[in-house]
């Protein structure tokens, strides 16, 4: 299984996508979250990822930068569904309130021609606490990560080599939840900024955490992957080197500082 990050940035960033990935196994796909806007129509060119393999989406909660690009590939599904014959079963996964944010958004400003294919070939599949799916040949468990903002899911992917991957979103991991990340293979886990720079970026403020406390919570459960994500773009050029070098003050796992565009082995 590959795990491409197509985005890595938080909401307002400038220098990167704002933070999205796919899981992509025999050509299949899974997508988490879609980013803020039509980018993410580039961004899938780029990887060489046409918009109807991705039969599986999933969306953790309703914030701008992760359901806006949802609603163009809703309208390119449908486009897709109406001119270029396809036929294939379009599922997006998501709790009640992003699914009917996701609704009211596409209701308001795609044609109905693009929308009258919800509840057919494009399913909203709104998720409950703990609900499973089995996606790429993985069994999914879907989980609320209570988030104490937005309503928001996470999940726990188990992989057919047994390796267990757990994303907690875009918030710290909650104590309430520690138990369902212990000992996992990979943790992904949003650092908004560096430790050293938290009273320039105020993360606590926006319900994030920094690069020390995502490191500190994966070496207390004993995580052996840990991936950071949705983080601030002021020196994205030197990112990978300067949160590297203050996780591992706190974490001795492999430590994982992706790109936009970057491919990791699962």
């Amino acid at each position: 299984m590959k795990l491409t990050m197509l985005g890595t940035g938080s909401a307002a960033v400038k220098n990167c996508y704002n933070t999205c990935f796919v899981f992509s196994d025999n050509n299949e796909y899974f997508l988490v979250d879609a980013g803020g806007g039509n980018q993410i129509l580039k961004i899938l060119d780029e990887q060489n990822i046409n918009i109807t393999d991705l039969n599986h989406i999933f969306i953790t909660h309703s914030h701008t930068d992760h359901i806006l690009g949802a609603v163009w590939l809703v309208r390119m599904i449908g486009q897709a569904i109406n001119y270029d014959g396809c036929n294939r079963q379009f599922n997006i996964y998501c709790h009640d309130e992003a699914a009917d944010a996701l609704k009211t958004i596409c209701c308001a400003t795609l044609p109905a021609s693009v929308t009258k294919h919800f509840g057919g070939q494009i399913a909203v599949n709104i998720l409950e606490d703990g609900d499973m799916y089995h996606i790429l040949n993985c069994d999914i468990e879907f989980f609320d990560i209570k988030s104490d903002k937005t309503k928001q899911f996470g999940f726990i992917m188990n992989s057919p080599s047994d390796k267990k991957i757990v994303c907690c979103g875009d918030e710290p991991l909650s104590e309430d939840i520690f138990e369902k990340a212990s000992c996992c293979d990979w943790l992904m886990h949003e650092a908004f900024c560096l430790y050293s720079e938290r009273d320039i970026f105020k993360p606590y403020q926006k319900f994030h955490s920094t690069v020390k406390d995502a490191c500190e919570i994966a070496e207390k459960l004993n995580v052996k992957n840990l991936i950071l994500y949705h983080t601030e773009d002021s020196h994205i050029e030197n990112r990978k080197i300067l949160y590297s070098t203050e996780g591992k003050q706190y974490y001795t796992g492999n430590l994982v500082i992706p790109d936009d565009g970057e491919q990791i082995k699962i």
